[in-house]
């Protein structure tokens, strides 16, 4: 009697202590949405968002909040969900909604097409390594937003800023230091925020989170949430970089890679100046040129991988292993964001920022690789080729064999 005695003890205890470790694990997973099969077509108003807590950044005069919260936030509109009937205007204007509409699909149902195929190419980059087999820190660009069932990966000097504060906007993360409430509107985050990383949930970040659930969890959105993210012709984006971050003085950037740059290229005799603000003083400062020696160059990589400014976009976002719903470019960034909101679903909520747009042209490009060598240009053009070829970007011959 005793052993039994014993025995439905130990089975009583083991119970407790499963069902203790079930609600833990469902604190954990399920505001994160472990099985997203909701049919989000019937829904008009999102649903709140229930997910853990990310640490809030060093921001003094800001609050950053990602916790339960009903939604829409006071002061949004609410016009969609409410059933009131639309303006006179825009029931005019559906037709030819529907009609752009209809050619943006088109569009991107060619988009997507170009970059299966390319992808299923035999001397792809990476085509064969699949998702699982991506280190974690190489998934710090996917942005996630449970609530409204979204993924981006953003990618630097293509309207990035713009669109982390659409998310910001969506996952509620930062809080107005005026209003005290989460901010509703995307042009009004300050946008020297939203890089900071602690307000977006990231791929990179599931680990610490969930451990060995979350390869798992990125399986289960990767299936279920709506992937996008915006993209620009390769070498103009080069182009864009070089002028943000070594055309004026920028310490990070100085200290980081403009004097390593100068050190190894520029042929300068004698030390360098400690900051930017000094060396651009003195009309010291990395020519185009020698900025392309650097990227060329094979020690750069060995160590360490490119700066996210001027990596690669298929390294950045794995289009062969993520299969995005969604391809936006720059050139035509308005009609993609008008496409892209309301296929997300959320174009009642907010709208894409009319902020000042990128100014670096394609019409620059000949100018800017003038006086870099031909053989240059075409070393330049193999690095960033599966960009080019991805996205459906021309090769640049009057670039690769202009004098």
């Amino acid at each position: 009697m005793g052993t039994w005695r014993g025995l439905r003890v130990a089975f009583i205890l083991g119970s407790l202590f499963m069902i203790l470790l079930i609600i833990t694990y469902w604190d954990d997973v399920g505001g994160f949405n472990l099985y997203p099969l909701r049919d989000r077509k019937h829904e008009h108003c999102p649903q709140s968002t229930t997910g853990r807590p990310l640490p809030a950044p060093t921001l003094p005069a800001y609050s950053v909040r990602i916790s339960s919260t009903t939604w829409p936030p006071a002061g949004m509109n609410k016009s969609a969900e409410e059933g009131r009937e639309r303006p006179q205007l825009e029931r005019e204007d559906e037709e030819g909604d529907e009609s752009r509409d209809s050619v943006g699909s088109r569009e991107q149902m060619a988009r997507k097409q170009r970059i299966m195929d390319v992808c299923s190419g035999n001397d792809f980059p990476g085509r064969s390594r699949a998702f699982e087999q991506i280190p974690n820190r190489e998934l710090d660009h996917l942005i996630v937003d449970d609530t409204h069932q979204i993924i981006y990966c953003y990618v630097p000097k293509v309207a990035c800023t713009n669109w982390k504060r659409v998310m910001v906007v969506l996952s509620q993360s930062l809080v107005s230091p005026v209003s005290g409430k989460p901010y509703t509107d995307p042009e009004s985050v300050p946008p020297d925020l939203v890089h900071n990383s602690t307000l977006h949930l990231t791929f990179a970040k599931f680990w610490r989170h969930y451990g060995s659930l979350s390869r798992h969890l990125m399986a289960l959105k990767l299936q279920h949430y709506t992937k996008f993210l915006f993209v620009r012709d390769p070498f103009v984006r080069l182009i864009s970089a070089f002028r943000n971050k070594f055309g004026r003085p920028n310490e990070d950037f100085y200290r980081q890679f403009g004097s390593v740059i100068l050190r190894r290229y520029g042929n300068l005799s004698g030390s360098l100046p400690e900051t930017a603000a000094e060396a651009f003083a003195a009309g010291i400062k990395p020519t185009f040129q020698q900025f392309v020696s650097y990227l060329l160059d094979a020690e750069t990589e060995k160590e360490s991988i490119f700066n996210e400014h001027w990596r690669q976009v298929y390294r950045l976002c794995h289009p062969c292993q993520v299969k995005y719903d969604f391809i936006g470019r720059l050139e035509t960034l308005e009609t993609d964001a008008e496409h892209l909101l309301k296929l997300l679903q959320v174009d009642h909520l907010l709208r894409f920022p009319s902020g000042a747009r990128n100014r670096t042209a394609a019409s620059w490009e000949r100018d800017w690789f003038a006086q870099i060598p031909v053989s240059m240009r075409t070393e330049l053009y193999k690095l960033y080729q599966p960009d080019f070829e991805l996205f459906g970007y021309p090769k640049p011959d009057g670039v690769l064999h202009h004098q």
